[in-house]
């Protein structure tokens, strides 16, 4: 499966060095913080903390599988895709520093942890709530 990541390797770099490229004092404050709130799940599982807290029964059973989602998903993309495709980073150089991460990652990009783990949860809560889907899927693209 190594081989099939060539080309995605190549348009990660593109998107990264053209993302750099946008001056924006939105995303330099946004997605650093966005990124490290999302490490862990520790976003979503705040946000299933909130549905929870609200103490409908719904709302509960949203939260538990939006988790549940992410939990599977998670796995799915962190140990069996990441290990299986095993994608180097795309380079940062061009990246403004403010927007830069504080760590940088170790795993290998491919596939996305938090994108996996975004949709997910967004998807597994919206199944169960519906009225969830815009919220959290904007905030899962984000």
């Amino acid at each position: 499966m190594r081989h099939v990541g060539r080309p995605a390797t190549s348009l990660d770099q593109r998107l990264v060095d053209r993302m750099a490229t946008v001056e924006s004092p939105l995303l330099d404050r946004v997605v650093p913080r966005l990124s490290e709130a999302a490490n862990f799940g520790r976003l979503w599982l705040g946000v299933a903390a909130v549905l929870t807290a609200t103490g409908r029964r719904d709302a509960g059973r949203a939260a538990a599988r939006g988790l549940a989602s992410l939990a599977l998903a998670s796995l799915a993309a962190n140990v069996v895709a990441k290990t299986a495709v095993a994608r180097a980073r795309p380079a940062t150089g061009l990246v403004p520093s403010a927007r830069r991460l504080r760590r940088t990652p170790v795993t290998t990009s491919f596939p996305s942890g938090h994108s996996a783990s975004a949709v997910a949860f967004a998807c597994g809560a919206s199944a169960e709530l519906p009225i969830l889907a815009m919220p959290l899927g904007a905030l899962a693209a984000a």
